[in-house]
């Protein structure tokens, strides 16, 4: 079990009625929780979505606050510090004075910080802390107007080739308020990519997606990524540079094998982090499965640090993996599922 989740279980006496959880981890924590919990979990992680849902659990995956009424709200602190001011705005706006949140997390990620955000909506108090984890509650004592999505957009424009793109961005998105140097480098290259069917792995602000519709209004791009604010601010970043809601398709994966069939390319800035944790499991899924997914003579591009071994995991599975740039410490790598090697 999560060490988060086990301190929950520590102090599972502090909690009663119907209790929001927000971004639980993947475990076992509600089926040990006593009686007199209701559990509910808020999610915007695809995969942790499914799996609550395996094990029977009331789920929710989205960027918004569950419509439902809730005693108490436990949060997962979030990597990302504006992700967290835009939970708790959610929760502020929505639970009643006088009702207790709670605050969990590990210390290396930050909790004394995400406590500290706390402090703006009442006094804070530290209940628990154990395996390297603390617990914290804040009694509810200043509400908020719930805010537009809009007033947590970020914007800023890039420029590839003739192309001027502006990219939209939501709290906690990677990247959120610049061009990353991976994509950067990725981008020139992208006017070789096959045209059609797309795919664009890990999309995040959409920055690949939308390139490639403005590309050739043909392509048709399947914009795929884990998280719900990826989703979003893809389908923001399109809708900003007038790119038909038809061409470019945003979908919820778990990894790489969620991916649609028959795609001419896939492309992507392939994640290696799972929330403070870094974890080479996705990124290393797309070399090894991406062929699967493509039609004979469809190609993967992507662009990842030179020091990954990706070009040999690709080699393995595609027959071959050129390098079409090292630069600024990323390779964009290169392979083509041609005909005499599908079978691999």
């Amino acid at each position: 079990m999560d060490p988060r989740s086990e301190v929950v279980l520590r102090q599972q006496d502090q909690l009663k009625g119907h209790v929001l959880f927000i971004h639980a981890p993947q475990d076992q924590l509600l089926t040990e929780l006593k009686n007199s919990v209701e559990g509910c979990i808020w999610t915007w992680n695809f995969a942790d979505h499914q799996a609550h849902l395996a094990q029977g659990f009331d789920s929710h995956f989205s960027i918004e606050f569950p419509a439902q009424a809730f005693d108490q709200v436990v949060i997962f602190v979030p990597k990302s510090k504006e992700l967290l001011n835009y939970i708790i705005h959610q929760v502020a706006s929505h639970m009643q004075l006088g009702q207790s949140i709670f605050l969990v997390g590990e210390k290396k990620g930050g909790v004394e910080r995400a406590a500290k955000q706390l402090q703006a909506y009442g006094k804070t108090l530290k209940l628990d802390s154990a395996r390297h984890c603390q617990f914290w509650q804040l009694v509810l004592q200043q509400q908020e107007t719930l805010k537009p999505l809009e007033a947590w957009l970020k914007t800023y424009d890039i420029q590839v080739g003739e192309q001027q793109l502006k990219i939209c961005a939501l709290p906690g998105v990677f990247s959120q308020d610049h061009l990353d140097v991976g994509t950067a480098v990725l981008l020139p290259y992208l006017n070789q990519v096959k045209s059609g069917k797309l795919a664009d792995f890990g999309c995040g602000a959409g920055i690949i997606s939308c390139y490639l519709a403005k590309l050739n209004p043909l392509n048709v791009i399947h914009a795929l990524d884990v998280d719900a604010f990826a989703l979003k601010s893809t389908a923001l970043t399109c809708q900003h540079n007038a790119i038909p809601e038809s061409q470019v398709q945003t979908q919820a994966v778990t990894g790489i094998q969620d991916a649609p069939t028959d795609l001419a390319a896939l492309v992507s800035n392939p994640p290696f982090h799972q929330g403070i944790h870094t974890s080479y499991t996705v990124s290393e899924d797309l070399c090894k499965q991406t062929k699967r997914h493509l039609q004979v003579q469809g190609e993967l591009w992507i662009v990842a640090n030179r020091f990954l071994n990706y070009p040999t995991l690709i080699e393995q599975h595609f027959g071959h993996c050129d390098t079409k740039a090292d630069q600024q410490g990323f390779k964009v790598l290169y392979a083509c599922a041609t005909a005499n090697r599908q079978g691999n």
